[in-house]
């Protein structure tokens, strides 16, 4: 196996080796202390308030792609062949502001000013993608960016007057977008990167194969696709997740494939990439894919890392159980599959050999009559943690409920179906007062904790209310649902 032993990216506009990177340091932290360039922001430290937002472009089957990610918690390993963009490189080299940071002085759109970089990077993400944006797609473009003093409104009207001060078409990362997308194939050499900082080692395999060789060999590694989670334990919880094997560069993970009946999705796919695929299968997961945490997490975090976690309060594995998902786990050359429900035993315990990866999410096409819906409830309706996570998947044949598959986040100690208010719907007769019958057997379902997000009587009678809801919005909704398909 060729192997490097340097992280290779671009920064701006200088080309960047490191031979010394541990498997804890950040791109905030390389950004702020290494390169001194503190433009950039450090705010919570943990993805939530977008100070530290930049962008980073990478090559996705030969295609340059800029997404606005987090710097605190994105690792800089992560970075090989990417190019890093951040505030300094916006405005010209005379001192001239870019139209975005210009429309934001024009508008009043900063205070203090501590935020300010970081809403520009988002803006300036959405202005290069969409230059003529609706209220509605600033908002989401800006769910991962907090404001505590100069309020939205400025915010909002520099995002829509940024188009009246200049092009993206003009944009220095449009005018050097072929120039850029052969530095980064040129640093795509195909080899497996394994560099350290002492005792810290990071690798990146060479390919899918690669990475089953590597944990055969070394099945303490931590795995790493977008570090939404993994960063946390770095930042917070000061744990050493050394040595990392890293997943996000490799495209056979970011595949997304679809056939007549599912679609299969490497582990390695972002959010933000599942989406639109996602929503053409199952429309009722557009706006609850909107409320996964932010843009910049959305571009990070992957379904697969979001699974493979086991945590009880994940927002896609009560979707993908409700749809009768399965996932296919690899070891070495070995595969098996398995409906995702197996794949939660119990709190921190998943059904994961050492040595194991997840390697694709299979998700079936909704079946003919099944009505569908995903709820998701937190104390913030943007970028918040679930308190209770819900996912109805519910067949209505002649008016008799003939088969249901219904989820849970938040309510366990693992993500789980509900089966004795299952087992109550089956084979009665499609009505609210059958789902709030349902309901009423949660209880032998499930005994959620209290926490800081809401006590076990809070969620319990919130789950029961959501079955009332389902009806209510089934019937608002009833011409798109799927009970005529």
């Amino acid at each position: 196996m060729n192997t490097r032993s340097e992280i290779r990216f671009v920064l701006n506009d200088r080309d960047v080796s490191l031979d010394r990177v541990g498997a804890n340091d950040t791109l905030l932290d390389f950004l702020r202390l290494d390169c001194r360039l503190t433009g950039t922001k450090e705010g919570c430290a943990e993805g939530d308030c977008g100070a530290c937002t930049v962008l980073v472009g990478r090559l996705q089957n030969g295609t340059l792609r800029y997404e606005p990610v987090n710097a605190c918690i994105r690792l800089t390993a992560s970075l090989d062949a990417c190019h890093v963009v951040s505030i300094e490189y916006l405005s010209d080299p005379n001192g001239k502001l870019h139209p975005v940071q210009q429309a934001m002085v024009e508008h009043h759109g900063s205070q203090c000013g501590f935020c300010t970089p970081g809403f520009v990077m988002s803006l300036y993400a959405l202005w290069m993608q969409n230059p003529d944006p609706s209220e509605t797609q600033i908002e989401t473009a800006l769910q991962g960016n907090l404001c505590r003093c100069t309020g939205y409104e400025p915010i909002i009207k520099a995002a829509k007057a940024a188009t009246t001060l200049g092009s993206p078409a003009e944009d220095a990362l449009t005018l050097e977008r072929a120039t850029m997308t052969a530095r980064l194939t040129e640093l795509r050499d195909g080899k497996r990167v394994d560099v350290a900082n002492g005792g810290s080692r990071c690798i990146l395999p060479a390919s899918v194969d690669d990475l089953a060789e590597i944990l055969l060999e070394m099945p303490e590694a931590t795995i790493v696709a977008g570090a939404t989670d993994v960063g946390l334990w770095v930042t917070k919880f000061l744990r050493d997740i050394s040595p990392v094997v890293f997943l996000n560069h490799l495209d056979e993970l970011r595949q997304i494939v679809k056939t007549e009946d599912a679609i299969k999705i490497g582990a390695g796919v972002s959010y933000a990439d599942s989406q639109a695929v996602i929503s053409e299968r199952h429309p009722h997961l557009g706006a609850f894919w909107d409320r996964i945490a932010g843009w910049q997490i959305r571009s990070m975090g992957t379904i697969g890392g979001n699974i493979a976690n086991g945590s009880p309060i994940g927002d896609t594995p009560p979707v993908l159980i409700a749809l009768g998902a399965t996932i296919t786990l690899r070891k070495g050359a070995a595969r098996r599959t398995l409906p995702i429900e197996e794949f939660f035993i119990d709190y921190g315990k998943q059904d994961m050999a050492n040595g194991e990866f997840l390697e694709s999410i299979s998700i079936p096409n909704a079946t003919p009559h099944s009505l569908h819906a995903a709820y998701k409830i937190s104390k913030r309706r943007d970028e918040d943690i679930s308190s209770v996570c819900a996912a109805f998947n519910v067949t209505v044949q002649n008016g008799t409920i003939t088969a249901a598959r219904i989820a849970f986040g938040g309510m366990a100690a693992t993500p789980k179906r509900a089966a004795h208010a299952e087992a109550a719907l089956v084979g009665a007769v499609w009505s609210e007062a059958t789902l709030i019958a349902a309901a009423a057997r949660l209880g032998e379902d499930f005994s959620p904790l209290s926490d800081w997000r809401a006590s076990a009587e809070y969620r319990l009678q919130v789950s029961k209310n959501l079955f009332r809801k389902f009806w209510l919005d089934q019937q608002v909704d009833a011409p798109t649902n799927r009970l005529s398909a």
